[in-house]
């Protein structure tokens, strides 16, 4: 197949570059840097394409004879339209990695064009939210009729410098959540608690997630709140940046936080080897019935590489129908068990 990793020469564009080789497939890598394109393409031995998403025709020119792109530059608030539109007049698939709110509203509401163009469009396609999703549909079908649907995990292993500055836009905005059908902000009465993940308890808080979007088209359950075990010191840097309110969110304020944070390296190989992230699910419906599970995988990078490879090729070889999806509606609720590592725990 013929496909493009956009952003190949980031820290997760090149997790995904990289394995993609392992498993003999040629993927063009893509981006606005032709030196580290350059560098990337000599040591995978893989063709690039220099192109910046800003150019509406030179990206149409670069995605001719491509039959998907994995779009892996963020932050996705910024890059996801120019990719999403310039896929659907080429007639490419568009998988990306993000777990921003936003961006799914934005893409997933465009099915319709999807489906008139015979694309398939995939957002969330890595750890953001591929677990969760599958994790959120396999407990919908457990527990029929259920209408209150919780999330919880705790990664390892620290972000990398796009994760980080994804992060860095939703410091002093309120957490949000499904409520009654409509993304709101997180009742006060429901930001914290204690989940129980399968290496033990631990307590958590209400974050924005993707899921607050995919979960609500998988399952259909309006009532929907994620939550993150934040490490160290992070829970209460998180509460006081949201007491910060528009501070935290000003332009300036948001240039140097990301600044500092692009600085990152990402996690290391071996850091990578000794971590991996815990999820944890519930359902519950209007009789009080519940149903949890919980979720074990490896590292979010690592996961994320291998879910992208394995929906690129997937997707290309016919096997997801043109439209807008979540990951769960696309692959079905177990694909997540068909990702190395996975393991699940339902009831």
């Amino acid at each position: 197949m013929t496909w493009m990793v956009y952003g190949a020469y980031g820290y997760t564009g090149a997790l995904v570059a990289a394995l993609a080789s392992e498993r003999g497939e040629l993927p063009i890598l893509a981006g606005r840097d032709g030196t580290l394109l350059r560098e990337l393409g000599e040591r995978l031995e893989l063709e690039h394409r220099t192109v910046d998403l800003a150019d509406r025709a030179e990206l149409r020119r670069a995605l001719e004879g491509v039959e998907l792109v994995a779009h892996c530059a963020g932050p996705f608030s910024a890059t996801a339209r120019p990719m999403v539109d310039a896929c659907l007049e080429t007639g490419t698939h568009y998988l990306d990695i993000t777990g921003e709110i936003d961006v799914f509203e934005s893409i997933l509401p465009r099915d319709g064009e999807a489906k008139d163009a015979g694309v398939v469009l995939l957002p969330g396609a890595g750890f953001d939210v591929v677990p969760s999703d599958c994790l959120a549909a396999m407990l919908a079908e457990s527990l029929p009729g259920a209408v209150r649907l919780e999330l919880a995990f705790r990664p390892g292993g620290g972000p990398s410098p796009g994760t980080a500055k994804t992060a860095m836009e939703a410091l002093g905005a309120a957490s949000r959540a499904r409520v009654g059908g409509l993304v709101a902000d997180v009742p006060a009465d429901r930001r914290r608690r204690t989940v129980r993940f399968a290496d033990g308890e631990a307590s958590v808080m209400a974050i924005s997630w993707g899921d607050v979007a995919t979960a609500y088209r998988s399952t259909g359950i309006g009532d929907i709140v994620v939550y993150a075990a934040l490490p160290g010191a992070a829970g209460p840097l998180a509460a006081l940046a949201a007491a910060a309110g528009p501070l935290a969110r000003s332009r300036g304020v948001q240039h140097l936080l990301k600044s500092v944070v692009g600085r990152l390296p990402g996690p290391s190989p071996a850091a990578r080897a000794r971590s991996g992230a815990q999820l944890w699910g519930q359902v519950t419906d209007r009789d009080g019935r519940r149903v949890t599970a919980t979720m074990s995988t490896p590292n979010p990078y690592d996961l994320t590489a291998d879910a992208v490879v394995t929906i690129a090729q997937r997707v290309v070889a016919g096997g997801v129908a043109p439209g807008a999806h979540t990951p769960s509606s696309a692959l079905g609720a177990q694909f997540a068990r068909e990702l190395v590592g996975v393991k699940v725990e339902i009831g």
